[in-house]
């Protein structure tokens, strides 16, 4: 059975001006294997109000009235505009969906806090709003997720895409993982894939996870045998060729649950939080005191920020719930520039170098110099520095980068715990030759992924049936990393 509806058009760009189209929606068939996220992140909760399951009723797919709805999901259908034929493919992913319903249950809580402001986004830009659904085939909604291809965040970006769409990317801080600064970036790059692939938003849609160039070869091998240039057609990765359909298969889903006999949660329809401008560094310990929230909760609106503070060079904004976030910056605005972060006075060894002590007060060189007006490196013997540092221990801040990676490699596995400290030379592939593991399994325990690069002196825990010493002594402080999430494809 076709719905016939009508609605605007999206604007042509630059333009300004709408169109009324009016066309036929097949509710479409679907299907494959979605991506996974292994075990939902309890150090993330859902905060907020408990959510209640509706389910539409049958036959309501497609609102009629632009009235504002309650419920998010009404919003997504009302801009809907993908065209596509029926596939047997979209129907594979689609039943996959509708076999778990307890796994739609998780992403879409979870993107409650998330989805309304790349929905917001979205139609600011004139974008279709099944775009809204791509966190779910990227990362399942979870900002912390990282992938064996280094991609962090909920759009999964990996570095080099995200440096050149403007993303920051330090040992402070790393925007993949920030709502704000990943989600411009990300909807820059399709706007741009759209505009390379002539307009066709599937084609665009598959660049973004195989890459432009894959995408745009196979088109050219294409059309020079005379072949049909759209998605369906293409000879690309395999998980490329299941990446689309596993987004049409979720449109189809959320356009009509009880179609498919499933019950989504209502997603609030309303922004969740309020994007803040500080002026400076704020230790994130303060910013919850000052908010009445716990730490937890500015990391689950902060994701970005690394360690126990903003990033010294910024950028200077934190973004807080929507109930807190007019008093926190009233009492913010009464705390002196300085007195955000708590200073430390470190009178400088004979043979000490600045990269010592950045080390030792779990900050970097660059904060040193900027918090000291230093030029270069050179310290002298006798001399003091001002130290920020954080104003609880270290283990307070539950969700830093290494309270995250301390939880990964201290979680119970198969086999023996042996601590490495990386030398010379070394990579996640001769190292894991060594101990006889997987290269992939080494790189997850020490949450990373296998091509990231490795540093002398860096401490890995491998787990394996060897029996063997220790490589060096045990310590308790971790030095960097990022926590990973494992995407199953």
């Amino acid at each position: 059975m076709h719905y016939i509806f009508c609605r605007l058009s999206q604007r042509f760009r630059g333009f300004g001006v709408a169109f009324v189209t009016f066309f036929a929606f097949q509710p479409v068939v679907a299907s494959a294997n979605p991506g996974l996220v292994d075990g939902i992140p309890a150090a993330i909760a859902i905060d907020g109000p408990a959510l209640t399951l509706v389910s539409p009723v049958a036959g309501a797919s497609l609102p009629s009235s632009p009235a504002r709805a309650e419920d998010i999901l009404a919003r997504l259908r009302q801009g809907f505009e993908l065209d596509y034929e029926d596939n047997q493919r979209t129907e594979a992913e689609r039943n996959w969906f509708v076999r778990h319903p307890e796994y739609l249950t998780r992403v879409f809580t979870r993107s409650q806090r998330y989805m309304p402001y790349i929905v917001a986004e979205l139609e600011r830009r004139g974008l279709p709003l099944e775009l809204a659904l791509l966190p779910i085939v990227e990362s399942a909604y979870d900002p912390f997720a990282y992938s064996h291809g280094r991609a962090a965040g909920l759009w999964q970006m990996i570095p080099g895409t995200a440096r050149r769409f403007g993303v920051k990317q330090n040992w402070w801080y790393d925007g993949r993982r920030d709502i704000v600064d990943s989600t411009r970036a990300a909807l820059d790059y399709l706007e741009y894939l759209e505009e390379i692939n002539d307009g066709n938003w599937l084609n665009a849609i598959a660049s973004y996870n195989s890459g432009e160039g894959n995408v745009l070869r196979s088109v050219r091998k294409n059309r020079k045998a005379g072949k049909p240039i759209d998605f369906w057609y293409l000879r690309l990765p395999k998980e490329t060729s299941m990446y689309v359909p596993k987004l049409l298969a979720l449109v189809e889903i959320v356009a009509d649950p009880a179609r498919y006999g499933v019950t989504l949660p209502e997603v609030p329809n309303e922004q969740q939080f309020v994007v803040n401008d500080i002026d400076s560094q704020l230790d994130l310990a303060l910013a919850a005191e000052l908010a009445g929230v716990d730490i937890d909760m500015i990391y689950a609106y902060n994701p970005g920020y690394n360690r126990w503070s903003t990033d010294p060079a910024g950028p200077h904004r934190l973004v807080m719930p929507v109930d807190v976030a007019g008093d926190f910056m009233a009492t913010l605005d009464e705390v002196p520039v300085r007195e955000r972060v708590r200073w430390q006075r470190h009178k400088v060894r004979s043979g000490e170098a600045i990269s010592q002590i950045a080390q030792k007060y779990g900050t970097t060189v660059s904060a040193l110099r900027a918090a000291n007006n230093l030029r270069g490196n050179t310290i002298r013997a006798g001399h003091y520095l001002m130290i920020p540092v954080a104003t609880k221990p270290l283990s307070a801040y539950s969700q830093s980068a290494d309270a995250r990676l301390a939880r990964t490699q201290n979680r119970q596995r198969a086999g023996n715990k042996i601590e490495h400290v990386v030398r010379s030379g070394e990579s996640f592939w001769t190292i894991s030759r060594r101990y006889g593991v997987p290269h992939r399994a080494l790189a997850k325990w020490n949450g990373m992924a296998p091509g990231d690069p490795l540093s002398i002196g860096k401490k890995l825990v491998v787990w394996t049936d060897r029996s063997g010493a220790v490589d060096s002594p045990a310590t308790s402080p971790v030095q960097t990393a990022n926590t990973q999430r494992k995407l199953r494809y």
